[in-house]
């Protein structure tokens, strides 16, 4: 059996961070699935998705380190083809990647204590996002 939900989203851009935990949550409560997976997937080459604690200090922290290893001022080729200034944004994504695998036992998502998913938008402008969430399993 497979459960298929969508997340929109507007986002900043700029590093960005949406908690979708709750909205995850909700797609596997839906699914009526007990035991499987969660595949979440954000369908764009400037956004990431990750497990993080969704607190003020941990988000900051994470955009400090992207920030040192992907600078937006720094130059990318990629932005010298197309000059949308987003260079940086493709390889924080690449880093980060597009999709969570999470598992789902008894009806629940086994995330640990302080782990929330967490969609980051990375473009240089706002955006209309979408998330899909597949849900699978028995």
């Amino acid at each position: 059996m497979v459960h298929t939900t969508r997340i929109r989203l507007s986002t900043r851009g700029h590093a960005d961070m949406h908690d979708l935990s709750g909205q995850v949550a909700a797609a596997v409560d839906e699914s009526g699935i007990r035991n499987g997976l969660a595949a979440v997937f954000c369908p764009s080459s400037t956004s990431a998705l990750t497990t993080i604690e969704f607190e003020s200090g941990a988000l900051e922290d994470l955009r400090r380190a992207l920030d040192e290893i992907a600078p937006p001022d720094r130059e990318y080729r990629h932005n010298l083809r197309w000059g949308d200034g987003n260079g940086h944004s493709h390889l924080r994504a690449a880093l980060l990647g597009p999709s969570l695998t999470i598992p789902v036992l008894d009806g629940q998502m086994a995330l640990g204590t302080w782990q929330q998913v967490v969609y980051i938008d990375f473009d240089v402008r706002p955006r209309q996002r979408e998330i899909i969430v597949q849900v699978f399993g028995e």
